[in-house]
């Protein structure tokens, strides 16, 4: 089977079969299609037999992403990124043998060891800077303050805060379900504070409009206002939380996920348990909470501090 007609095959098998959300259908598109535009280009040919495909073909690529490859707008791509492709091609190859196809065993991709990943977060004072450094006066304003304090308050993913609509927030009880990775569903809590700005923000508001969030700059859909052309887009929000990153003199570059990692790490420096942040991170596994080292570290020099004999004058 040619490798174009594989790709294919495998991304309709992940959306029909494995019933995998569009977004991830779309990256596993793009790294097979990366990895099949490269190696029909490497061997000058216009389709490539599935089954041809060795070690050495795999580790070219390998060397091809580590030392040749670079991103026009970011450079060159960093290992994770690298681990990426790695994971879509074991994925592609599994799915292959089950087709009872003679491919390289998935097992034979190595995927390396990783680094422990390096958090980017707020301390409390650079959060009070960058929330107070939003100017309320107008709509957009709010807007801005109430979209910093419900990150921060709720842990949301940015792509998670942008699909909220106003009939999802219960600003009663200050809590209210969100559809996370996977169509996994869970319920997210919002501080008194992030509850008064968002309140503010929507009383100010006049129009008839779902989405919790909407975007005041822009062109103007010719075909009319509608919710989904009104809706604040996500890159919308990851430029305006680096407007305010910037204009609080925070000199580490950070994006939204900044203000979920600070969200996590202001649970757990606070005696939370690592399994309930897990539950209202969204995490499927434990393992991917524990990259929150930092704060657990921390308290363990505590505890060793007190306890241990040898600190006890």
């Amino acid at each position: 089977m040619g490798i174009k007609e594989a790709v294919l095959r495998f991304l309709e098998y992940s959306e029909l079969d494995r019933n995998l959300s569009l977004k991830t259908v779309g990256m596993y598109g793009y790294y097979l299609q990366f990895f099949q535009s490269w190696l029909l280009k490497s061997l000058q040919a216009e389709d490539f037999e599935v089954e041809k495909i060795d070690e050495n073909n795999v580790r070219n690529f390998r060397l091809y992403l580590s030392h040749t490859y670079k991103n026009p707008y970011k450079g060159g791509l960093a290992r994770q990124t690298q681990s990426y492709f790695l994971v879509a091609l074991r994925s592609f190859f599994r799915y292959l043998i089950k087709q009872k196809l003679q491919v390289l065993s998935p097992d034979m991709i190595e995927l390396g060891k990783q680094r422990d990943r390096r958090i980017k977060f707020l301390q409390p004072s650079d959060l009070q800077k960058m929330f107070q450094s939003v100017d309320t006066l107008s709509e957009s304003g709010l807007r801005d303050r109430a979209i910093l304090e419900v990150l921060f308050s709720t842990g949301l993913r940015v792509s998670e805060l942008a699909s909220l609509n106003r009939e999802q927030v219960n600003l009663e009880t200050g809590e209210f379900g969100v559809m996370g990775k996977g169509g996994k569903m869970r319920v997210v809590f919002i501080t008194q504070s992030a509850k008064d700005w968002l309140t503010q923000y929507l009383h100010k508001r006049s129009d008839p409009y779902s989405p919790l969030f909407l975007r005041y700059s822009g062109p103007k859909p010719e075909e009319g206002l509608t919710n989904e052309k009104l809706r604040l887009s996500v890159r919308s929000i990851e430029r305006m939380v680096d407007k305010y990153r910037k204009k609080s003199g925070i000199l580490d570059k950070i994006g939204p996920h900044a203000l979920r990692h600070s969200f996590a790490t202001d649970l757990l420096s606070h005696g939370a348990d690592l399994r309930s942040v897990q539950e209202m991170l969204g995490h499927k596994n434990i393992a991917t909470t524990q990259i929150y080292t930092h704060v657990t570290n921390a308290r363990l020099k505590e505890v060793h501090e007190k306890y241990h004999s040898g600190n006890k004058q």
